[in-house]
């Protein structure tokens, strides 16, 4: 029917935008209308300005492609508070999108509906973040966006890279598969077609990266799980100071009071008793953790870290008992 057409393309417009691509037959079914419908609704969308691409024939398939500029999105209540809140919360972690993420959660929310305004708004009234420095530098945006859109199209990538400590960058070409945020951080999990094994690549030392249009098969990742793949082989990554604290605990329960990757560095040596690997490249991280570990420890570490944890104590010592500032040498 003619009043029903608003609807059922709004209908259409929503299931285009849920999945990559659609076919005919599929659209017809859920819409509950015929093949013939489905063709006349896809014209009546693409003269409004959305760019539906289309295989023809009897198994012809739709979906929707990158125009030369944004149509309107067709959000769900959830989806609609969800984008509002996050888009609130993360302005500021992306170089340069700070005044983008304002921008784009000002037109949303001008044309949210009032329920789900005063929703967004008690939510952002209600909540704050702290705004820790991070140890790292903030990914560019531009770089995240095209490694999602490659590991979402599965499509092999090049870029340069440079590792730690090299002064050089040298050429990779990777199967994307996942993007990991971790500690100010993000990482790309991939399999490198050139080593021929999966590596991990922060992105903050990927530069000039291309697609190359070729896609591939995904590959089953180690252990089904990337976080923990990623965490496990960032916890496990050679370091530049050892310190390994051997803690009269149950590994369990020093697990709990651990986060993020040192969890998977605790290891138990009887049912009381565990090991914390607390090496790192960086002196008043391993002073940090081992302030939280908040139970007695012996501590098996390089001379600088000893010397550095020295240093730390006595300074530490002097501000708590008054004495001010170190004497002269």
């Amino acid at each position: 029917m003619t009043s029903d057409l608003p609807a059922r393309m709004l209908r259409l417009l929503s299931l285009l935008q849920t999945r990559r691509e659609w076919s005919g037959a599929e659209l017809a079914d859920r819409l509950g209308v015929t093949g013939r419908t489905v063709r006349r609704d896809i014209e009546r969308l693409r003269e409004l300005g959305y760019p539906v691409e289309g295989a023809t024939g009897h198994a012809g398939g739709y979906r929707l492609a990158s125009g030369t500029a944004m149509p309107p999105l067709l959000l769900d209540d959830h989806e609609a508070t969800a984008t509002a809140v996050a888009l609130r919360t993360t302005a500021g972690h992306l170089t340069g999108m700070e005044e983008t993420a304002l921008r784009a959660l000002a037109k949303l929310e001008q044309v949210l509906p009032a329920r789900l305004r005063t929703q967004v708004a008690a939510l952002q009234q209600t909540t704050a973040a702290i705004d820790w420095e991070t140890r790292g530098p903030r990914v560019d945006p531009e770089l995240l966006a095209l490694l999602a859109v490659a590991c979402r199209d599965r499509e092999v990538i090049t870029f340069d890279y440079t590792t730690r400590g090299a002064t050089t960058a040298a050429s990779r070409r990777v199967e994307p598969h996942h993007l990991v945020s971790s500690g100010g951080l993000w990482y790309l999990l991939a399999h490198d077609t050139g080593k021929g094994d999966w590596r991990i690549y922060r992105l903050d030392r990927i530069a000039r990266p291309a697609t190359t249009r070729q896609r591939f098969t995904p590959r089953p990742v180690p252990g089904d799980d990337p976080a923990t793949y990623v965490a496990t082989k960032i916890a496990t990554a050679p370091t530049r100071y050892r310190a390994i604290a051997t803690i009269h605990a149950p590994a369990d329960t020093v697990r709990r009071r651990t986060w993020g990757a040192l969890a998977s560095r605790v290891q138990p040596l009887d049912a009381n008793t565990c090991t914390v690997d607390c090496s790192s490249n960086h002196l008043p991280g391993i002073a940090q953790t081992l302030t939280a570990l908040e139970t007695d420890y012996t501590l098996d570490a390089a001379p600088e870290v000893a010397a550095y944890l020295r240093q730390t104590a006595e300074r530490l010592h002097r501000s708590a008992t008054g004495q001010g500032h170190a004497p002269a040498t």
